[in-house]
């Protein structure tokens, strides 16, 4: 009988298949042109422009990734780009947690006004403009604040605190500790952020992913080079050919320096993604958490 019960009816296999099927195209849209970038940055422009260039390098070099690896403009975002990462992920983290806790206790005067309020700017913003004019008023114009200060405090992030809260830290647990004398400060230091680490590594992940992969704000406002993350450096490499004139220094004609840039700019889509690549298998979960802590209702 058990035997009978685990066998699956034709409709569940054929919705098995199909899924199979469906989520195989998808990680081959994927990761094709992922695969693609790499062994192109490993191949000589020349076979890739004619086509040959399909399911493995051809005319192997690492003239790119030497290049790449030489140039200090690179690691220089690299730096700027961990730096801005973790200041506003703990800036961004810190204000987020520290707005949603009292929007979550029942006992907060005006709570419904102040959420209609935060929701209002989710579809309503002064826009571009007005907001350069408000940062250059700020004194913030080429400096690391105009980028982790502006959007540390997202609407959309404080809705996803706010329902872990609700859902995972009751107001019978605040009711217990107060008869003990437990003190509303002392509550949320020892009691909830303990209980919130899930939520607050959802919250770091979303923000440092942000910043790594986020160059607008750093071209609307920076506008010293030697302060400019990684993806601002990658989408001059890229968009502009604004290519370091350090790593042409030995390259005379322009045929050779056009596959010279070639061969950077697929070299530093692989560099600059890597860190991301590396992590993200390993703390999936984390989002899929932060996915399901937002769909439930507090």
């Amino acid at each position: 009988m058990n035997h009978l019960l685990k066998r699956k009816s034709r409709g569940d296999m054929w919705f098995d298949v199909i899924n199979y099927f469906l989520l195989t195209v998808i990680m081959l849209i994927v990761l094709l042109p992922l695969y693609f970038v790499f062994i192109a940055s490993f191949s000589d422009p020349n076979l890739i422009y004619s086509g040959e260039v399909w399911f493995y390098p051809k005319g192997f070099t690492l003239d790119g990734y030497e290049r790449i690896f030489n140039d200090s403009s690179i690691w220089l975002g690299y730096l700027n780009s961990i730096l801005y990462a973790g200041v506003g992920t703990f800036i961004g983290v810190a204000v987020t947690v520290f707005a949603a806790y009292p929007l979550a206790r029942k006992n907060l005067v005006g709570k419904s006004v102040i959420m209609w309020f935060l929701l209002i700017t989710m579809f309503f913003s002064g826009g571009l403009i007005p907001t350069y004019l408000l940062i250059k008023d700020l004194n913030m114009l080429n400096t690391m604040w105009a980028l982790v200060i502006p959007g540390a405090g997202a609407v959309f992030n404080v809705i996803i605190v706010r329902t872990f809260f609700q859902s995972s830290i009751p107001d019978e647990m605040w009711e217990a500790a107060s008869m003990d004398g437990c003190s509303n400060t002392r509550f949320f230091w020892s009691i909830v952020l303990p209980l919130s680490k899930p939520i607050i590594a959802v919250m770091v992940l979303y923000h440092v992913v942000g910043f790594w992969n986020g160059f607008f704000d750093a071209l609307i406002y920076l506008n010293d080079g030697n302060k400019y993350p990684l993806q601002l450096v990658l989408r001059n490499i890229l968009v502009q050919n604004q290519v370091n004139a350090g790593m042409m220094v030995d390259v005379e004609s322009y045929a050779a320096k056009m596959r010279v840039t070639e061969l950077i700019k697929y070299g530093v889509i692989i560099v600059s993604s890597l860190p991301l690549l590396i992590l993200y298998p390993f703390l999936q979960k984390y989002f899929v958490k932060g996915v399901l802590i937002g769909s439930i209702k507090g």
